[in-house]
């Protein structure tokens, strides 16, 4: 594999500023951002690190080539012109996925046959061999045409970024770690304020602040697709891990809270902090929102409450955004962030945000509202 690859962090739409600035902070400077894509230029080790420290992502894809194809004669042969057979072994997995918008090959099952045969082709010139058992390890194709321009990519991740692996229990509308990381970053919250998710359900929102706070990879508990292959040295992801482990502020002292007024709900986010290995350093406790309050003057709310998307919720959650304002206005010097999808929550609320952001919770359109309090005193 040449020393220069092209890599690309998928993002959810709206997310795209806040992983652009993760890529970056992890000392990779040619970056372009894309609707829904972070593309940048890195070495070798820079899928191990991507894959371990990004925490708003989807999943990252090492670009093999993109061209413009607007036949699929075109789609073939400049698909067969890439290296294929320096990345994919002889025994590897390979099966080809797409999607097609506004391009001339509309039909995606014909594109990705078409790939497939080219890959193929290509793989029998490397390897001199006319059939490929495929049982070996996964190397998952993408052919995406975006205005007739094709880009070849394969993903990196396996089991999507959100994945951390502390949840493995669930409750109705959980919010994916990749958007609660988000919003914690789109705040004004830094370790040493306090936070308090007033709706925590099972946990995630505390349970990725306090990764965060302790700068404690997402990744570093999982594994991932490509550290199989052998094009990647088993040395850079044991640097890498190694490096999660050095950077990690296991012993910083964080004041990190939820609440919730059902109990088998938090009895489901103790047990997610004590699989993120973080429980003695998240506060859970059963509370009504009506009786939310802090000795602390200064900190941050940032909650992902329900939106009344189902028959027969409305109702109660129009009372609860009433309750939400009446309470939360109480609190002058502490800053809000709560993400719904309800289009009258401002409102309810009972005040106009100081900002708005749309964001994506799932296919779910919402609006991140943001109500700065004054910065606290040095």
């Amino acid at each position: 594999m040449v020393q220069k690859i092209q890599l690309i962090a998928t993002a959810t739409f709206g997310l795209e500023a806040v992983v652009a600035r993760e890529v970056k902070k992890l000392g990779y400077e040619d970056v372009q951002v894309e609707n829904g894509k972070i593309e940048f230029t890195a070495d070798e080790s820079a899928i191990c690190r991507s894959n371990l420290w990004l925490r708003s992502a989807d999943r990252v894809l090492l670009k093999v080539g993109e061209f413009k194809a607007l036949t699929f004669d075109e789609l073939f042969e400049k698909t067969k012109f890439l290296s294929w057979g320096d990345i994919i072994p002889e025994d590897a997995v390979f099966p080809v996925n797409g999607k097609s918008i506004n391009s001339k090959l509309f039909s995606v099952p014909d594109c990705q046959a078409i790939v497939k045969k080219a890959i193929v082709e290509k793989m029998k010139q490397r390897y001199k061999k006319e059939w490929f058992a495929e049982t070996g390890v996964m190397y998952s194709v993408e052919v995406a045409l975006l205005k007739d321009i094709a880009t070849l990519t394969i993903d990196t991740t396996g089991a999507g970024l959100h994945k951390r692996g502390y949840r493995t229990l669930s409750n109705q509308a959980p919010i994916k770690e990749t958007l609660a990381a988000a919003l914690i970053e789109l705040s004004y919250w830094n370790p040493d304020r306090v936070l308090i998710d007033p709706l925590c359900g099972s946990g995630t929102i505390p349970i990725e602040a306090v990764l965060i706070g302790k700068n404690i990879a997402p990744g570093m508990n999982r594994n991932f697709v490509s550290e199989d292959w052998g094009i990647i040295p088993k040395e850079l992801w044991r640097n890498a891990r190694k490096e999660t482990h050095d950077l990690a502020e296991y012993n910083r002292p964080l004041r990190v809270y939820g609440s919730d007024i059902d109990g088998e709900v938090l009895s489901i986010a103790r047990y997610h902090a004590g699989e993120a290995m973080v429980d003695e350093d998240v506060y859970f406790q059963k509370l009504d929102v009506a009786d939310l309050r802090s000795r602390f003057e200064y900190g941050c709310i940032i909650t992902n409450p329900p939106y009344g998307e189902r028959i027969g919720e409305r109702e109660e959650v129009e009372e609860l955004y009433k309750t939400m304002g009446r309470v939360f206005n109480q609190m002058e010097t502490w800053s809000k962030y709560i993400i719904t999808s309800y289009k009258g929550f401002e409102q309810l609320y009972g005040k106009k945000a100081d900002r708005r952001r749309k964001l994506y919770n799932g296919r779910i359109e919402c609006q991140y509202y943001q109500y700065h309090g004054p910065r606290p005193p040095l």
